[in-house]
């Protein structure tokens, strides 16, 4: 199983460079930067660091969406990334989440990003495209240079329809899904029907998202975990209920979380139990990573990656190759 790891552009850009380099000598195969409009610095421009400052990780957005870049923006922007990196982009796409709701602007529909997708790789290929789709147009529309390529689709994905899209068109899938088997079977299920659908001959390549933090005081680790446990009672409540989370809980919470990414989420986490966040996210020790680890290779995934949250940029970096460290630890006792 591979590792990899996710960060918001929020860091000053020579100190990102630096977080890279460093990231990547822990021996990380896969690096992703959330695109999140007004809540982060402009993803684009720090990935072109993030390629600079590394050799052998592939680097990708997780993720961007076709509602606040058209599509063939999106799709230039990925095949540049591609030309600095020498080959290492991957395009991660989804509806958009939270941060849309700054803009006035609701998370795209489901055609529309398959469509997106479609357009993208139709673009790459060096085709001069005409096509009004579900959602946007084409206009004798064609890239100029710097084609063809091939370029790594994953969908970011947590419901059961996104899921199944993913299945049936993705090279792979960043999935939020928390990190307890039961929400991440139900997951591969969905995905596995898309898949069928098809008529394809293996599933995508995974990448588990584990929010959170690691460390030996329990109290720190859960406090940091607590904002992302908070997220999915309102973007996707089925996973809570899978955890085993109270039916009435899950509404409670809805209800007073209602806008905002993840970390504005503080008061309505305070209410969750500590064993249900332990099942959404990194809420522990070193020791307590190994179980995740080993629940998420039984299940045949691909990649678990982790997005440190809490403290400052030392305090995220330290979570990062505490990671690294149990990852290593985990692999190697297979």
């Amino acid at each position: 199983m591979k590792s990899g790891v996710a960060l918001q552009p929020v860091y000053p850009s020579q100190q990102f460079g630096d977080m890279v380099e460093t990231i990547e000598g822990l021996g990380f195969d896969e690096f992703w930067l959330t695109d999140s409009s007004l809540h982060s610095k402009y993803s684009y421009m720090y990935l072109t660091i993030a390629a600079l400052r590394s050799r052998r990780m592939s680097i990708g957005t997780a993720v961007t969406n076709p509602v606040t870049r058209h599509p063939a923006l999106g799709a230039v922007a990925a095949a540049t990334l591609d030309e600095i990196s020498g080959g290492r982009a991957v395009y991660g796409i989804g509806a958009g989440d939270r941060p849309l709701l700054a803009l006035g602007l609701a998370p795209a529909r489901l055609a529309l990003l398959e469509d997106a997708i479609v357009a993208a790789r139709r673009l790459w290929t060096g085709e001069t495209v005409t096509w009004k789709a579900r959602g946007f147009e084409l206009d004798d529309a064609h890239m100029r240079y710097d084609v063809p390529t091939e370029i790594p689709v994953y969908i970011s994905a947590s419901g059961p329809k996104t899921l199944e899209l993913a299945g049936r068109i993705a090279d792979g899938v960043v999935l939020l899904a928390g990190l307890h088997p039961e929400g991440l079977q139900y997951a591969l299920d969905h995905i596995d029907r898309g898949v069928e659908a098809a008529g394809r001959d293996k599933r995508p390549e995974i990448s588990v998202f584990a929010y959170g933090a690691i460390d030996d005081d329990e109290s720190v680790a859960m406090e940091a975990a607590r904002t992302i446990a908070a997220w999915f009672p309102q973007t996707a409540p089925m996973y809570c209920e899978l955890a085993g989370l109270d039916r009435d809980l899950i509404a409670t919470v809805q209800g007073m979380y209602a806008g905002g990414e993840f970390q504005e989420a503080a008061e309505a986490a305070r209410l969750l139990p500590d064993d249900f966040v332990k099942r959404m996210a990194l809420a522990g020790d070193k020791a307590s990573v190994k179980t995740h680890v080993d629940n998420l290779r039984e299940l045949g995934i691909d990649c678990m990656t982790v997005f440190p949250l809490g403290g400052d940029a030392d305090t995220r970096m330290k979570t990062i190759a505490d990671f690294s460290d149990a990852f290593a630890l985990a692999e190697g006792s297979q």
